[in-house]
């Protein structure tokens, strides 16, 4: 899972953005609600042709493909949420399409202690609505991420891939595949 993005100047946060120390203790304390999404390119009938991945640099300094992911924010609504961290990682023109009412094909439940669930991330106990969202525009890596790597739904389910994703994020590409009927 990402953060967000770098704590910005108390002047310049947005409302329902914690401070660095408030958000670590709460991370302590409580579950905190994240948004994880798979963006993937769809053909004229709505089939799944392309799956986008970033690459990142792990705190640790390793290279490791991610999704987009992130908090949702103290009264942010869920598709808000999503269009802001699509945005922040594949940039203003990438034109999601999300749907009036979006329904999440998984619940991820990201826990510090690793192996309880198969998604962990050492920080905090995170639970993560999961959703496919199709992109219709100019997607370029943003913020953190180097990347931005489109490959077929076949590749993005074998193992290399999997191999290269952190903290459960390959079972859940791997699910989302199979939500979509694209799993080889």
């Amino acid at each position: 899972m990402t953060d967000t993005a770098e704590f910005p100047p108390e002047s310049e946060r947005p409302a329902g953005w914690l401070r660095a120390d408030q958000i670590a203790s709460a991370r302590l304390w409580l579950p905190i609600l994240y948004v994880d999404a798979v963006p993937v390119r769809v053909d004229d009938s709505g089939d799944v042709v392309a799956v986008g991945l970033l690459l990142r640099v792990t705190p640790e300094g390793v290279m490791s493909r991610a999704l987009v992911s992130g908090r949702v924010m103290f009264h942010e609504r869920v598709r808000d949420a999503l269009v802001r961290h699509i945005e922040k990682d594949l940039g203003p023109m990438a034109l999601p399409q999300i749907p009036a009412s979006p329904q999440p094909f998984t619940v991820a439940e990201y826990l510090p202690t690793p192996g309880v669930t198969p998604y962990h991330d050492p920080r905090q106990h995170a639970v993560s609505l999961a959703y496919v969202v199709p992109v219709a525009g100019d997607c370029r890596p943003q913020q953190d991420a180097l990347d931005l790597a489109w490959i077929t739904p076949e590749q993005a389910c074998e193992q290399d891939v999997q191999l290269e994703m952190n903290g459960g994020q390959g079972l859940l590409l791997r699910q989302a595949m199979a939500h979509v009927g694209r799993m080889p």
